[in-house]
């Protein structure tokens, strides 16, 4: 449960927070929130300071039935914001929320240390080829089509199986390209129905099968406001609640919008355990 971020050994055995930066004008929760770039570094601090290990950002949303964009668009929106943090913040392990190789590999020269694919390669047949390259963390995500038609391909005839199936196919490509770091994220809210994707969680110890470290992004998704009749804007709680139990089923990573109640979701749920264990 140990990842080589830029030389730096993170251990997962304990859970750790992704701090989510959006540079897209159409996320579903932040979208337009950071124009200019002291509230950007504002809010890379902010979200340090209250305890997040990871700072995950993109420049192309997939929220559902998001608008698509050029490979040179997605450049221009993160290049100089990787830049302009790193600059502040060497030290800083920058996750890129990706699909596309090339975004990958500019972020990655200039200092980015993890990629986060929400198509596990499946969108850019040389991804995996270019974070073996780079030997960095590889977050795989589970997702059928494209953000633009994953609200059609909700159908499986056993959704567990086809995740796990998935997965084992995923990480058996990652490991011959010689891939060491290797964690896994189910794909809350992406080409599954709410049902689909509470059974997912509830089931989310399923996917410890592969020993490998589990990312949960759960963050004010609709699977929690559309379920309590809110926006995405009051969902903070819900978030809480369903952090809590993807901790439980086995979450090493929560990827979330809100550090601070994600950090003290952990802190609490490691209490817990050690009262348990004790």
């Amino acid at each position: 449960m140990t990842i080589n971020c830029k030389g730096k050994l993170v251990d997962l055995s304990k859970p750790k927070v992704m701090g989510v930066l959006n540079l897209t004008p159409d996320s579903f929760y932040d979208g337009g929130k950071y124009k200019d770039e002291s509230e950007i570094l504002k809010q890379v601090e902010k979200m340090l300071f209250e305890g997040a290990t990871f700072i995950d950002i993109g420049a192309y949303s997939s929220r559902p039935g998001a608008t698509a964009i050029s490979v040179e668009e997605e450049l221009q929106r993160i290049t100089p914001i990787v830049q302009l943090i790193l600059k502040e913040i060497p030290s800083l392990l920058i996750s890129i929320d990706t699909f596309r190789s090339r975004v990958a590999t500019e972020c990655l020269s200039i200092g980015a240390a993890l990629i986060n694919d929400i198509s596990a390669g499946k969108l850019d047949a040389t991804m995996m080829d270019t974070v073996a390259r780079h030997q960095v963390p590889y977050i795989m995500m589970h997702m059928k089509g494209t953000p633009q038609s994953m609200k059609e391909m909700t159908a499986y005839e056993d959704l567990l199986q086809e995740v796990l199936f998935y997965f084992s196919e995923s990480v058996k490509e990652a490991r011959l390209k010689k891939i060491n770091d290797i964690i896994l994220d189910p794909g809350f809210g992406f080409a599954k129905t709410i049902q689909q994707n509470f059974k997912l969680l509830a089931n989310l110890d399923l996917v410890q099968t592969f020993d490998l470290p589990i990312l949960a992004g759960l963050s004010r998704k609709s699977m929690i406001y559309k379920t309590l009749g809110l926006t995405a804007q009051n969902a903070l709680n819900g978030t809480t609640a369903l952090n809590m139990q993807a901790l439980i089923n086995g979450a090493n990573i929560l990827r979330v919008h809100d550090v601070k109640e994600a950090m003290e979701c952990i802190d609490l749920f490691n209490e817990l355990k050690a009262s348990h264990d004790s």
